[in-house]
Order: C-alpha cells, then structure tokens, then sequence
C-alpha cells in the first residue's frame, strides 16, 4: 500500500491542507481581533459620555471602578489637565495606570496618545510596554492589555478637560485564538489520519474503529490522568517532589500493603465464589436456576456501603445479632469485617464473568475425556476449570482492582486497618490536598498493571478455543448428586445470608430509627419519596443512556484487541483498563480539572456523569468480550469475510451473537455500576443532574438510615425492573443455549 505515487497524493494534500487550515486561522483570529477592538471602543466611549460634571477624588475613583461592569476585567484612570502646567496630571483610579502614565509620560507613544486627547481625539495602542506592572500597588497587570486615551471635554465641547485610560485585559482575543488553535490543529491531525487510513491500510474500517478509540480513550482516561499526575507534582504553584515524599513514607506504604492485603484477600474469595455459582448454574442439572443467578447478582445493585450499613446494624459493637441477641463483644471493623463485605458485594462480578465463560465451553472434550474412563473429578480437573483459565484470571483481575479502588466499604468498616483508598479520599476531602489524593491514588496502579500484565502473559501461552463451526448443544453433568447436593447447600447458605442482608434494610424502611427507635412507621416513604423524586429521575435518564454506549463500544474494543493487528494495541489495552484501577476520587477529581474550561467544558452537564459511566465500567465489558472471543474459532469469521462481509457486517452477524451473553452482562453491569456509582459521581453531581446514591450516602453520613433504606430499596427495585426488561428486549437466540445431559 505504500506505493511512491501514495506517498506523494499524501503528502501534497497534507500540505495543501495545512496551508488552508493556516490561512482559515489567520482570517478568523483577525477578525475576531477587529470585532473585540471595536466593541471595546464602542464600550469605552459609551462609559466616557457618563463622567460626572463636576467631581472630587472619591467621587471620580466610585465612577473609574465601574467600567468593569461594561467590561470585565477592565481597569480604568483619570489624568485632568493642568492649564498651568500645560500637561496632563494623574488624579483618581487605578494606583497601576496612574504609575504606568507617570513613569512612562515622556516616551514618544505616549506624548502622541496626550495629544491626541488634548485635541479630542481618542487614541488606542496595545502591548507596548516590555514592563511589568503586575506587581505594582493594586496588583494589576497591564503588559497583556489594550490601552485606550479618551478625551473628556468641557461644557462648550472646545477644549479638552481630562483625559481617562482605560486597560483591556487581550484575554478575550488570547481565549480565542488558543481554543481555534487547539480546534484547528486536532481538526487537522484527525483529517491527516482518516486520509492515511484511507490512502494506506487495506481495511479502513478496522483503522477508523483504532482511531476512534484511541481517540476516546485519549480524551477521556490520559488527559485527565495526566491533569492528575501534572497537580501531583505541583508544591504551591511550582513543580516540586515533595508531594511524592511524603506519600511514599512508611506510613502510606503501610496502607498500600493493607489495599494489597485486602484485594488478593477479596478477589480470591469472590472468584472461588463466583465460580462455585456459575458452575452450579451453567454445568449441573440444578433446577432454581434463574432464581438463583437473580439473587447472585443482588449485591451488585445496590450501593457500596449499603451492605456495609446492614453488617454494622447486625454485627457491629450495638448490632442487633452481635448484641442484643447474642451479646458478643467481637468487632465486625477490621481486615475481616471488609473481606467479608466486599466478598459479598463483588463476588457477582466473578460470577457474572464466568456464567458466560462456562456457557461457551463446548462438552465434546469433555465427553471425550469421559469416554475415555476418566471420572467426573479428572474431566473437570484436566479439561473444564483449563479452558475456564482466561474467565477465572478476568474474574479475579476485575475484582482486585474494583477492591482496590473501593473507598466507601473501607470508610465505614476498615476501623484502625488502613488502606490506601480511604486515605486518598480522606486527603482530597479533609485537607484539600488534590496533589497528594492524586500521588497516593496512583500508587494503586502498580499492583494493578502488574496483575493485569501477568494475566495477560499466562492467556497468550496457550490456545483456549472451544466454540468452532459445529458446537455442541449438549452439556455433561460433571456432578453426582452428592457432589450437587453440597455445592447447592453451600450456594444456598451464602444467599441466605446475603437475603438477611437485604432484609436488614426493608426493614429500616419502616422502623422510626434504627437502634434506637424500633417501631413501626410509613414516614420514611412520604419523606424520602418526595425529597428523592428527581435524583431517582435523573439517574435512571443517564444510566440508561450510557448502557447501550459502554456495552456496544466493549464489544468492538474486544475484538479489535482479540482479532486485529495494529500499532499501539498494548497502549490501549492498559488505557482501557487504567479507569478501574483508580479510585473513583481521582477520576472525579481529574475530569473536574480535565473538562472545566474551553474546548471541553462539560463539567455541570449531564453528558460529563454518562461519559464517566461509560469510560469507568469499560473494562468489564472488555474483559468479558475478551474472555468469550477467546473460545470462538476466528475461522469463522474469516469464513464470513471471504464471503465478501465487510467488519461491520462480521461484527453484528457473526460476532455479536456468539457474544451475546457477554454482551447482555456488559450491559447489566454497566446499568447496575451506573445506578450505584458514588465514589466519582459526588464530585461530578450539580444543581442539575443529581445522583440517587450519592444522596442516600448523604442520608448514611447523617445516620437517616429509615430515608436511606427507602431509597436503596427504590434502586434495587428499579434494576432489578430493567433486569428482565432488558432480557425480553436483547433476547437470547438459543445460540449458545446448552442442555445438561446426565452419564
């Protein structure tokens, strides 16, 4: 593709183009420059037709201090000529441009601006002056500023009386050439870029869906990254590494320890969990099985901490369990306490992950293996749990970093266990130290982009295809009815104590308060119904926007990343990935500093909580769409392109539907993540687009729990609502449906 005759196309329209972009950028900023100008002096003279007849000192400073109204930022000083002096004298206004006038009087510029006053004439000059006045008296500066010398006159209008000088500040013009700067100059790469793909690559549309993504994953995870990163080394104004001293002392390196502790802790709980009920549902004859994926998947929609609220009112040191009923004295706060919540709270992200990894395994190998003499313990021990590999690694990565990142378990459970989350956010919300925040919540990606690598090492050693052109339909029961039985006890015993769980907080909805006040009330419903109404609108408007998004944007990144060759796919990966791995703060705190000026202001908009929506739960649906699209022969879709199907046609005919469980869950937990999203969301929130977890938090912190359990009970009403909405409208085709078969 790249011929010599290419080459030179290219390179003439690129030169062509940047010489019309230069010439549009030219014509636009020196209009823009004309256009100010004028409305400035039309501001100017306006202002100066308001000068009092007769004035004093005190009354000519209220008058001068008014012109910032018809002009920000504008300053403004008033010289009277002196008759015996035959010259103009400073009198009121600015202390900077009466110093300006009189260092700088006898300088040509200046005498001509005089004298054109002095004949009525006005006269406008800007950045003449290579001084700095900006630490001059009232503190202005005056260097980057339009001066303007309007003449006042006296009654007769004959003879001039005063003169006033008036700064400009040239922010306006500098705004603007900066953003057509920035808009030009991005317009320009990208056409430079869509014009080589389409002049050297063979496949154009896998080369735009690259460039579309690197340009999403570009704005929205390594600019703000990088504003995070700049603050963390800036020490009152100036580049310094003192923030990094004191954040890698032994007192929070202790923490990150106690985050490392907890998130292998965590993610191997919850991924043998997780796989101990996708097994159960996927690879036996247990018969309650919709019944219990509904129920596994309960703790993931809800808040964070609501289950951390109800393990405190059961087990805490006044919980109902561990006090009035069994009158222990152990702590539920600790190292335990938040293996145990997080456990709870993030095992269905395992499960989730590996329902769709089980599901796609094709039996034949098994029953091989079976025919063979193998017993159930060795097919499962040899063939299954290995072609489940990538699935267990996806499971476990994704709960170690969502473990790392959490802050709100941590917060209410950790109690003397430090951990590294909690101390960021106690830094940025405390003490205000954004830096700090920033350097303390990077240090989470070391862990995290080593596991991740690691992963990523062990998956490409081997093969893990089992979905080819004919797979089966059929799935071999590798339990014998003892073996169900127990697996089936112990699944039933974990959802019975999620349920008590659950029921802790129906419960609080209708006791006055908790602990203290156990009687019966409907005024937590009218209450926090009528305070909670909008939030509860607004945050079902923006998650089921950004649902389709993330779900669909997934599943094209994980089979550009599985299927494709191209430059930078490493770089990708880790951007997609870097979101979950940093705590929600940052994230929050990063798009605050990434996106609350031009070109990109979005800060107090909707648009900026869907776009964190969809950017801080991409990793999951890449996860899963990676760890399905690792089981489908590729000589599938390479059966369909030779047919003459072009990538998007392969995609939505052959891909998406061998995915679709991977898709239906990506989208699930996009949903639920959206609806219970606190940690990022509480700082993007504004007066309009509110967030229904984050005001439930506010109910917690001020121990509202009767208000707040109404709401979360809303919520997990609503997702749950969705739930089977979204399973009767994305219905599942029966492609990768299995039956389970008995030996």
């Amino acid at each position: 593709m790249f011929t010599k005759k290419r080459i030179i196309q290219y390179a003439v329209i690129a030169v062509l183009f940047c010489i019309a972009v230069f010439w549009i950028y030219n014509q636009l900023s020196s209009s823009f420059a004309e256009y100010a100008e004028e409305r400035n002096f039309s501001e100017i003279e306006l202002f100066a037709r308001t000068a009092p007849d007769e004035m004093d000192k005190e009354d000519a400073d209220m008058w001068l201090s008014s012109v910032s109204e018809m002009i920000p930022g504008a300053i403004s000083a008033y010289l009277i000529y002196d008759e015996d002096l035959w010259d103009f004298v400073s009198f009121a206004g600015s202390d900077t441009l009466l110093e300006l006038y009189d260092d700088n009087k006898g300088n040509d510029v200046f005498v001509r601006a005089i004298d054109s006053c002095y004949y009525l004439e006005p006269y406008v000059f800007s950045n003449l002056f290579p001084i700095d006045y900006s630490e001059n008296k009232d503190g202005t500066a005056v260097d980057d500023s339009q001066l303007y010398f309007i003449p006042t006159a006296d009654e007769s209008g004959a003879f001039s009386v005063g003169a006033i000088i008036i700064a400009v500040p040239d922010t306006a013009v500098t705004g603007y050439e900066n953003l057509m700067r920035v808009l030009l100059f991005g317009f320009a790469v990208i056409f430079l870029i869509i014009s080589a793909i389409l002049m050297f690559t063979r496949d154009p549309m896998t080369g735009f869906l690259v460039l579309a993504l690197f340009i999403i994953v570009g704005l929205f995870v390594a600019f703000p990254i990088f504003e995070a990163i700049r603050l963390s080394f800036v020490e009152s104004g100036h580049f310094s590494f003192e923030i990094w001293k004191r954040c890698l002392s032994p007192t929070y390196l202790q923490a990150l320890w106690g985050s490392l502790k907890l998130g292998v802790l965590t993610a191997t709980a919850s991924t043998i969990i997780g796989f101990l009920f996708a097994f159960l549902i996927e690879r036996t004859s247990f018969r309650q099985k919709k019944l219990m994926t509904t129920l596994a998947t309960m703790p993931v929609i809800s808040p964070p901490f609501s289950l951390s609220l109800s393990i405190i009112l059961l087990f805490g040191n006044n919980g109902l369990i561990s006090k009035q009923l069994l009158h222990m004295n152990a702590s539920i706060y600790g190292l335990g306490g938040l293996v145990l919540v997080e456990t709870i709270g993030m095992f269905p992200i395992a499960f989730m992950t590996l329902s769709g990894v089980l599901r796609q395994i094709d039996s034949t190998v098994e029953d091989a293996a079976l025919d063979l003499s193998a017993t159930r313990w060795q097919t499962f021990r040899t063939v299954t749990f290995p072609l489940a590999i990538p699935g267990v690694l996806s499971a476990w990565l994704l709960v170690f970093t969502n473990s790392l990142a959490d802050f709100a378990n941590p917060l209410l459970l950790s109690g003397d266990y430090r951990v590294l989350s909690t101390e960021a956010y106690m830094l940025v919300t405390g003490r205000n130290d954004l830096g700090a925040g920033s350097a303390l919540s990077f240090l989470l990606l070391l862990p995290t982009l080593t596991a991740f690598l690691a992963q990523r090492f062990w998956v490409s050693r081997k093969s893990y295809v089992t979905v080819t052109g004919k797979p089966s339909t059929t799935l071999t029961d590798l339990t014998n009815k003892p073996v169900r039985i127990t697996l089936e006890a112990i699944a039933w015993t974990i959802m019975g104590f999620i349920l008590v769980l659950y029921l802790t907080i129906v419960a609080g909805c209708f006791v006055r308060n908790w602990g203290i006040d156990y009687s019966f009330t409907l005024d937590n419903w009218g209450e926090a119904l009528s305070r909670g109404l909008t939030a509860i609108r607004d945050t079902v408007t923006l998650a089921a926007i950004a649902t389709p998004i993330a779900g669909i944007l997934a599943m094209v990144a994980a089979m550009l990343i599985v299927r494709k060759k191209f430059p930078g796919k490493r770089l990708l990966e880790i951007l997609i990935m870097t979101p979950y791995a940093i705590p929600g703060t940052l994230i929050g705190i990063s798009y605050i500093l990434a996106f609350n000026k031009p070109p990109i202001l979005l800060v107090g908009t909707g648009a900026i909580i869907v776009i964190n929506y969809v950017i801080r739960e991409l990793p999951v649906g890449v996860e899963n769409g990676i760890a399905a699209l690792h089981q489908i022969d590729p000589s599938i879709e390479e059966a369909a392109s030779d047919l003459g199907a072009d990538v998007n046609t392969v995609f939505r005919t052959i891909v998406l539907p061998l995915v679709r469980p991977a898709f239906i869950s990506s989208m699930s937990y996009t949903f639920v993540r959206s609806m219970t999203a606190v940690s990022a969301i509480i700082f993007l929130i504004s007066a309009r687009w509110n967030h229904l977890t984050v005001l439930i938090f506010n109910f917690s912190e001020n121990l509202r729990f009767g208000l707040a359990s109404v709401l979360s009970t809303v919520l997990i009403v609503i997702v749950l609502a969705v739930f089977f909405l979204m399973n009767a409208i994305v219905r599942d085709d029966k492609l990768t449906e299995k039956t389970i078969s008995t030996r």
